[in-house]
């Protein structure tokens, strides 16, 4: 022990270096919430914005439906009946239908690409989170 009781080795500028060692390590947790809290924030919105493109795609796809059942259920039933002068009604209403699958495979393929565009990776996230550990790993050093 020293004449002023602390243990030998330890001196008042020794003392005032683990005080701010500690105050470093308190604005690093800080400052490390406040960049967790960030880049939640910075998911969420990314999420959000997909999920409501992909909503808007399938609000489309759901309308186009309807309105495309309401053309071909009057449009089938106007080719018919003027199919019906030509032919038996029965191969009139076949060529009709047939017609009706081809559109309807053509539109599921349209539809299946427009939802298949749709992202639910956060890639500015990803991309930030990397960043902030390439950081982090710098302050170690």
């Amino acid at each position: 022990m020293t004449v002023d009781g602390s243990p030998p080795g330890s001196s008042p500028d020794r003392l005032s270096m683990d005080e701010s060692l500690g105050e470093i390590v308190s604005h690093l947790t800080t400052d490390l919430g406040t960049l967790t809290r960030q880049e939640l924030a910075l998911a969420k919105a990314e999420l959000r914005a997909e999920a409501k493109k992909a909503g808007k795609g399938a609000g489309m796809l759901g309308g186009a439906a309807f309105a495309g059942w309401m053309v071909a259920l009057f449009l089938s039933l106007t080719v018919m009946w003027a199919l019906d002068e030509a032919m038996d009604l029965i191969w009139a209403a076949l060529i009709v239908a047939v017609i009706w699958a081809i559109v309807a495979a053509v539109l599921a393929m349209v539809g299946r690409k427009e939802l298949q565009q749709v992202s639910p990776k956060p890639d500015q996230t990803v991309e930030s989170l990397k960043e902030d550990a390439k950081w982090l790993k710098t302050q170690k050093s």
